[in-house]
């Protein structure tokens, strides 16, 4: 594991030298945006510098803003990617993408970053006009592309104060059901929960939902009692990450196709292989039986662990 954790951790390394991000607050938000799949040119010159200055506010909008009132360390700021592909784009500055989602998590004592969350948003669709400056309230909506960027950058807040602490971001997940509620006035879809099953409104639902305690705990016991100690009791953080996903086994008992609980899955399989390659022959066996139950459709990935 240990080597594991060292090669992403160059990995991890390489990518910020490509890919730069600016110094922030508690968050640090790299924006990627793809224009080769739109339905209309948009690939002027000109059209492409609206795009890069799409990207730049956007940034800087997450970058540039004070989130919380607690203090971070360069090296303890939330990772937030966020990438964009593009479907469709209007003269009159209307957009429709689809964009993916991920949270990272710095892990005490190496340079490896935990994936917190890996989220695929079908339906992110705003307007933005260059000549019209990102404003945002937590208490008014103002316009889908900030709602959506406080709300995704709430969910961060929410899941990192969650692996430091049981439950420990309850006020982000309220910020982000509050930016949703006040977006669902605004007429873009995925903020209210007709439709779409895996929508925006599904995911903080799933963090506010009284059943789904006990995976919400466990992220606190996956990483801070596991991957945080792994270096130096990785028998014993196996252990607490097995406990982890048999209590998770119990929740989807109770609330099965829960939209958290899969994208945890998504984040985390390449990561849970990688923990259990070096348990005993016994763990192994466990947790791939275990695995294949919760995440049926990577069994194949899980069942390297039993060859």
């Amino acid at each position: 594991m240990k080597s594991f954790l060292q090669k992403l951790g160059l990995c991890f390394s390489c990518l910020l030298l490509i890919n730069p991000v600016i110094k922030a607050q508690e968050i640090a938000c790299t924006v990627t945006l793809r224009t080769d799949q739109m339905r209309v040119n948009q690939q002027s010159n000109n059209g492409q510098q609206v795009f890069g200055e799409l990207q730049r506010v956007m940034t800087e909008f997450v970058n540039g803003r004070r989130w919380t009132n607690d203090q971070f360390r360069e090296e303890e700021k939330i990772r937030l990617d966020i990438s964009l592909t593009f479907q469709k784009a209007t003269a009159q500055g209307d957009y429709d993408a689809q964009a993916v989602i991920q949270v990272y998590r710095p892990i005490y004592n190496s340079s490896y970053e935990s994936v917190l969350l890996r989220y695929v948003d079908r339906s992110f669709s705003f307007r933005y006009l260059p000549e019209n400056p990102l404003n945002f309230n937590d208490n008014v909506f103002s316009d889908n592309l900030t709602s959506l960027l406080a709300y995704y950058s709430y969910i961060a807040l929410a899941m990192d104060y969650d692996s430091f602490g049981k439950r420990g971001g309850e006020q982000w997940i309220q910020r982000a059901y509050n930016v949703a509620n006040l977006a669902s006035t605004g007429g873009f879809i995925g903020w209210d929960q007709r439709g779409d099953q895996r929508s925006r409104y599904w995911l903080v639902e799933n963090l506010q939902n009284q059943q789904l305690i006990p995976f919400r705990e466990g992220l606190y016991t996956y990483h801070r009692l596991a991957l945080d100690t792994f270096g130096d009791q990785p028998d014993e953080a196996r252990k607490n990450i097995l406990g982890v996903l048999n209590n998770i086994r119990q929740v989807v008992q109770l609330k099965p196709s829960s939209l958290v609980i899969n994208s945890f899955f998504d984040a985390k399989s390449n990561e849970l292989i990688q923990v259990f390659s070096r348990g005993t022959a016994a763990e192994k066996n466990q947790v791939y039986q275990v695995l294949s139950q919760l995440d049926p459709t990577k069994a194949d990935s899980y069942r390297q662990l039993v060859k």
